[in-house]
């Protein structure tokens, strides 16, 4: 497809930087602390964890070194999780959902879990 035509970041692009995000979060590395140990600005973190920048080939090496992890890891190929998984993958890498979650698992009662669950799938329309 010519790049003119393009109407948004690649999903692959997406997966990756969902992944990057993920890593950096479970780790608990800010997205500046991260940028230092491969060499950009944290700016372009954040463009990589949206998948809005393509992570270059050197760069996922120096990414997948600094979250103790494997580019094989980083791009979706090694462990192999399901269709569904990768939905989720893609899913904790908007912005805010890793946060959602956390907050939502610090929810001590299940009713009140609950509850936030159903304001979230209302607001969503489902």
């Amino acid at each position: 497809m010519p790049l003119d035509d393009a109407t948004g970041p690649d999903p692959v692009d997406i997966a990756i930087g969902a992944r990057i995000r993920l890593r950096r979060k479970s780790l608990g590395v800010s997205q500046s602390a991260l940028a230092d140990r491969i060499g950009v600005s944290f700016q372009q973190v954040q463009k990589y964890e949206r998948g809005a920048n393509r992570v270059s080939g050197s760069t996922l090496v120096l990414a997948a070194q600094a979250l103790d992890t494997t580019v094989g890891w980083l791009v979706g190929e090694e462990g192999k999780l399901a269709e569904a998984d990768e939905g989720l993958v893609r899913a904790l890498g908007v912005n805010g959902a890793a946060e959602l979650v956390e907050a939502y698992a610090a929810i001590p009662t299940a009713a009140a879990r609950s509850a936030l669950l159903a304001l979230a799938e209302e607001m969503a329309n489902r």
